[in-house]
């Protein structure tokens, strides 16, 4: 496999992805974004846990969607991720769900 059609397969893999997720927002409540991944979710707990300087998060998710363009199954029933790097919570409002659709 060349250079090229590597990209143009990871290009593709990215266009799907972007796909299903723009066809699964509107099913979610909440966007959480740790360092490596970032999830849709309706059930998100966040946790600071430890003592003095040794401080990580701990962020449980029920009945999620991960974007990982790897991932051959992007649905999960339940999500631990325990991190010492920050994490963004955010609630999505209605109008943040209005996705453009587009021709394709």
């Amino acid at each position: 496999m060349s250079a090229e059609d590597l990209e143009k397969y990871e290009a593709d893999m990215e266009l799907s992805l972007y796909r299903e997720y723009r066809d699964v927002v509107s099913l979610f409540s909440y966007v959480v974004e740790t360092e490596r991944r970032f999830y849709l979710t309706n059930n998100v707990d966040l946790q600071v846990r430890g003592e003095g300087a040794e401080v990580y998060f701990e962020v449980t998710m029920s009945d999620a969607w991960v974007w990982d363009m790897y991932r051959p199954a992007r649905f999960v029933k339940n999500v631990k991720v325990v991190t010492f790097k920050d994490v963004n919570v955010e609630e999505l409002a209605k109008s943040d769900l209005e996705i453009p659709k587009t021709d394709s």
